[in-house]
């Protein structure tokens, strides 16, 4: 028998900043255990004193964060259905949500892992890894963490966030910092110790399959042990196929994965212009974006622990908890984006150095470019902020303008413009300007959308009057 009281109690009646750091705080330290398992690849590739390892690790992050897409698309469409259900009293269709959400997230990446491991050579070309010196190791990266590990990292993030729709913030933030710990406690074992010398790619990339096999061994251990409390049910049943199920999670989730996919396509496109300066401006890039990666993961971390809140006050119609809950978070997101923002700018060589330890032009190039990017901190945070929110409230169509707008319609276009009146650099003062645009259409639509939520209530006030 399912009990609904600690729920109830987390999304109705606990005070909003404290119900807002009891889902977000675990969520957010979870994104930054996960961010520092990302660098420990890079950091521990770059005690080889190797370029092209250090480029071959870079050149693979889209492929493998196109596996974060396919998680985001069932995962946060999937969460955001779940909550707004619990929130309407629906618990029915919130079990056969988690259960279509599962099973379609297997599907499509084992889908995408097959055209991986038949297409891997050009793949790996059109991601910027053409080079003969970094094309083998970047194939043996993708190999383990796409094709073999794909679905074990997709469910990863997936049931994290499944677990995290109904009020379980704590233990979906063990879950994934659970992986992120062990694949730094592996890296050095695989890289340095059970792998010979230059086999470290293959080490780090071992490493992060197993890690992220552990984490979602945890997570349906979760399931299965809060079963009887749980909506979440991961039970095939063509039942999952009804009441709208599909088309809600998918709609829902969409603009989350296109917003990682448009990432991806908009990392390779830098990358492969960035390949036209050499290696040693590729590698630079490469530890510049792991590092800025850390404000972007902890707005994340915000934005995925609150939307079951907001989501469920949307569905039970609490408007005025919604808009507190999205005011606060929101706060919160910006000033974390601009804490790292100040220290990426006054300690740029410094971070770039921790990855780059040898003297290097890419060290040069890593820090410029970390200062470039970090600036866009910021606005990036509050746009992703109501990109999240639009989620939670299952407005499809607004996300889905913000997502392509921050990554993809702006910034590609200038990144061709700006290459061109600033050689290397103008490549990637293209972010921090499609965040600064972005993050001002998002603003502007997050208030029409209040201002007609409230409007819409109180016709409805009147009319019932």
């Amino acid at each position: 028998m399912r009990d609904s009281t600690q729920e109830a109690r987390l999304f109705n009646d606990m005070p909003i900043l404290r119900s807002v750091l009891t889902l977000a705080i675990p969520t957010v330290i979870s994104q930054i255990i996960l961010v520092i398992y990302n660098m420990a690849d890079t950091f521990f590739i770059g005690m080889t004193g190797s370029d092209a390892m250090l480029t071959s690790v870079t050149v693979c992050m889209p492929a493998f964060m196109f596996l974060s897409a396919i998680s985001n698309l069932f995962g946060v469409g999937g969460a955001s259905v779940i909550a707004r259900s619990l929130g309407s009293g629906q618990v029915k269709k919130a079990k056969r949500t988690a259960s279509f959400a599962f099973w379609g997230c297997v599907g499509l990446t084992l889908a995408y892992g097959l055209g991986a491991l038949v297409l891997i050579h050009p793949f790996v070309n059109a991601l910027g890894g053409s080079d003969p010196q970094v094309h083998g190791n970047a194939c043996d990266y993708l190999r383990w963490t796409v094709i073999v590990g794909g679905v074990v990292t997709s469910l990863n993030a997936l049931l994290g966030h499944l677990v995290r729709s109904e009020g379980r913030s704590m233990q979906a933030g063990f879950g994934i910092a659970l992986g992120g710990v062990l694949n730094i406690a592996l890296d050095p074992l695989f890289m340095f110790v059970l792998l010979p010398k230059g086999r470290e790619v293959t080490g780090a990339a071992l490493a992060t399959m197993l890690s992220n096999l552990t984490a979602t061994l945890y997570f349906l251990a979760v399931i299965w042990a809060n079963r009887d409390q749980s909506v979440l049910s991961l039970k095939p049943t063509r039942r999952a196929l009804d009441n709208g199920i599909p088309a809600d999670v998918l709609t829902t989730g969409l603009p989350a994965c296109l917003m990682t996919l448009c990432e991806n396509i908009s990392y390779a496109v830098l990358d492969n212009l960035m390949a036209s300066f050499g290696m040693m401006a590729q590698a630079g890039i490469g530890v510049a974006k792991k590092v800025n990666m850390l404000a972007h993961c902890m707005v994340r971390g915000m934005a995925q622990g609150v939307l079951p809140l907001i989501a469920y006050t949307y569905g039970a119609g609490n408007h005025r908890r919604m808009r507190r809950a999205v005011t606060l978070s929101t706060g919160i997101s910006i000033g974390m984006a601009a804490a790292c923002m100040a220290v990426c700018l006054l300690f740029s060589r410094s971070l770039i150095g921790v990855f780059i330890q040898h003297e290097s032009p890419s060290l040069d190039y890593g820090a410029a470019f970390l200062r470039i990017l970090c600036i866009g901190g910021p606005f990036s945070a509050c746009a992703y902020a109501f990109i999240s929110f639009f989620q939670a409230t299952g407005q499809s169509g607004k996300s889905f303008l913000l997502a392509i707008l921050r990554k993809g319609l702006l910034d590609i276009p200038l990144m061709f413009m700006l290459m061109r009146r600033i050689p290397v650099y103008g490549i990637v003062w293209a972010t921090p300007i499609a965040d600064t645009v972005c993050c001002a259409v998002a603003i502007a639509m997050f208030t029409a959308f209040i201002h007609s939520l409230t409007h819409s209530r109180y016709i409805r006030g009147a009319v019932e009057a």
